[in-house]
């Protein structure tokens, strides 16, 4: 081999190398990247977890509770149920689950939808508010969860119907 050959040879080991050590620790940046996100991922169902317990909102017609807890690292089980002189009717069944970085309110109602669950996509969502929206639902389209202190919060249900804006607000009182 010549010398012309070799030194050609060391070039391009060194080039070789150079692009290594540059591709190498870009790739590792990479991995620890997607690692991190994968990490990362349930966090956001976290930001709900203040709803966890049972919920209450009294009115001259009975009460209304409102039960939450943690099914698994990414679902938050509900359920609204009324009393009026010991006879309880379930309003409806709840879901909050996190799909990717967004949370889906998915409430399931027996006498609305052919008791089928309706998907709602957060909007919004921080410690103290989350918003979910289902534009095509006939009603409600927006439902809010607003934490007001570590034992109170209002729950709200808007939308439009028949061209009116309609609007329920349920102030809700945590039980002990």
């Amino acid at each position: 081999m010549t010398p012309k050959a070799i030194r050609w040879l060391f070039t391009q080991k060194t080039d070789e190398m150079k692009i290594n050590a540059i591709l190498l620790p870009f790739i590792f940046i990479l991995f620890l990247l997607g690692s991190w996100s994968l990490y990362q991922g349930p966090q956001e169902i976290k930001k709900a977890t203040w709803l966890l317990g049972t919920w209450q909102n009294k009115t001259s017609k009975g009460v209304i509770y409102e039960t939450w807890s943690e099914r698994t690292d990414i679902e938050l089980s509900g359920m609204s149920y009324f009393i009026q002189d010991q006879d309880t009717t379930v309003l409806e069944t709840i879901q909050i689950i996190q799909e990717n970085d967004r949370l889906f309110y998915i409430p399931t109602v027996q006498n609305q939808n052919d008791a089928l669950p309706v998907r709602f996509s957060s909007t919004f969502v921080s410690d103290s508010k989350m918003v979910f929206e289902n534009k095509e639902h006939d009603f409600p389209q927006v439902i809010t969860y607003m934490k007001i202190a570590e034992d109170s919060l209002v729950a709200s249900i808007s939308g439009i119907v028949n061209g009116n804006e309609r609007k329920k607000v349920f102030p809700m009182s945590r039980q002990k």
